[in-house]
């Protein structure tokens, strides 16, 4: 059986991955950090592995020796500028410890998951020929996944036989964090508004089976950009709030005022210490419509886009199975 690593495999996309990996019939190793959340991963047929991506004697340890993959998937999406250090640390630092063990322990592949976000804040579609600009950005999300993938390239280099995937928005089921308390909030009327701009969305199934696939098909030190059904964020919260059984959706928030919620939240979290639910970072982002067209992905990954209506209401249902949300009367 084929053996993998995977980093991030309590988060959306990790365990997603591994029950996808498992249904193909590989071993997998897990590594997880100490305090850990693993409940959903301990019904898995998996090992784990106690262990830090910032921390390379750890990596030493629990990296097995010639394994036929490893998937870095874990990765900060912070968003407050208050935890840029760490997030760097995690992000950059991290990818590096990760080539570099991976390189010593002469694992055969190495899938890194990366973001569209390394484009930046760019205008018009996304694609592989599109000059990256998130090493220049002042969200330092978008320039710590971007110099992570220089440490990917740099390691590519010095021999690791690596590729990139860049996701766009991914929805699927599994997700208690990533869109969760966006669902929630519609399900509680609780969302006061929505962004004016728009994004790539991507099934999670696809997303692993496109990281899967690139283990045997995708070619050494490219990138793949895994986008999907384009939608405003008026359609996709619309979308949830129609699987929800609700009558109507909250309105758009014009851009001057999104940005002006997002520094009054950070002024406010500056003083609380508290996170704060909008930043500048994330109302930036959210302004935006960058297509992702997927073709490079699709012609030697075998990526598939999905509807919108598919990806919430398996996010949707998995939430109400979970009891996350109530299920709608």
């Amino acid at each position: 059986m084929p053996s993998a690593f995977v980093t991030g495999a309590t988060g959306f996309v990790g365990i997603n991955l591994v029950d996808e990996l498992l249904a193909r019939g590989w071993t997998v190793t897990c590594l997880v950090r100490a305090g850990s959340n693993t409940k959903y991963l301990d019904r898995r047929a998996v090992a784990k592995v106690t262990g830090e991506i910032t921390d390379i004697e750890s990596l030493r340890r629990a990296m097995p020796a010639g394994l036929d993959a490893v998937f870095h998937v874990a990765g900060d999406t912070n968003m407050w500028s208050r935890n840029n250090p760490q997030q760097t640390a995690n992000n950059v630092d991290g990818t590096r410890n990760m080539c570099t063990v991976a390189l010593e322990k002469g694992v055969k592949r190495f899938i890194h998951t990366s973001t569209v976000s390394v484009w930046g804040l760019v205008d018009g579609p996304v694609t592989e020929e599109v000059p990256q600009r998130g090493g220049s950005s002042w969200i330092n999300y978008q320039k710590s996944k971007y110099l992570a993938e220089r440490e990917v390239a740099a390691a590519v280099g010095r021999g690791l036989d690596a590729v990139i995937m860049n996701p766009a928005a991914i929805v699927g089921a599994q997700d208690s964090h990533t869109w969760a308390r966006m669902f929630l909030m519609v399900a509680q009327d609780e969302l006061p508004g929505v962004p004016p701009g728009g994004l790539s969305f991507a099934h999670v199934r696809e997303v692993v089976n496109a990281h899967i696939e690139a283990v045997a098909r995708g070619r050494t030190g490219e990138n793949y950009v895994l986008g999907g059904t384009e939608a405003t964020m008026k359609d996709f919260v619309g979308e949830i709030a129609r699987r929800l059984g609700k009558t109507k959706a909250p309105p758009v928030i014009p851009l001057p005022l999104l940005k002006l919620f997002g520094r009054l939240y950070a002024l406010k979290a500056a003083i609380t210490g508290k996170p704060p639910a909008l930043t500048p970072e994330t109302a930036a982002m959210a302004a935006k419509v960058n297509p992702c067209p997927s073709l490079k992905a699709q012609r030697e990954l075998g990526y598939r886009t999905v509807p919108l209506a598919v990806m919430v209401a398996d996010c949707a249902d998995w939430l109400i199975e979970q009891g996350y949300i109530a299920r709608p009367a």
